[in-house]
């Protein structure tokens, strides 16, 4: 944390690969870096196909995150959101059964691929 009380665990970053939006996360979500996370899958336009949230790079998801990503799918209902997992997102997202209304890859070629079927 730093002086100004914003958490440098998480970057996040917005691309394109043909018509998928890929959000990528590195670092940890925790309560005090989730916020970066947040404003980038809010500020995705409404009506556009769902994300593909690469999270690959991702050491720890807490709760926040898991609500940040369930979230994310209600707006891109009714298309889902794809998510890249690395072991340490793929456990919790499957013990809380959010694996039901996320697809989840593991890996980004996959994801886009399945983007590019869609």
């Amino acid at each position: 944390m730093t002086d100004s009380g914003v958490s440098h665990l998480l970057t996040v970053s917005l691309s394109r690969s043909g018509d998928a939006v890929v959000v990528r996360a590195v670092g940890e979500i925790d309560i005090t870096s989730a916020p970066r996370l947040r404003t980038v899958l809010e500020d995705l336009p409404d009506g556009a196909p769902g994300p593909v949230v690469d999270l690959s790079l991702v050491e720890f998801m807490g709760s926040v995150g898991l609500s940040l990503l369930l979230a994310a799918s209600e707006k891109a209902d009714p298309d889902r959101v794809r998510v890249v997992v690395s072991p340490q997102v793929r456990r919790p997202i499957e013990v809380t059964g959010l694996d039901q209304v996320l697809v989840l890859f593991d890996s980004l070629e996959a994801a886009l691929a399945d983007f590019q079927r869609r």
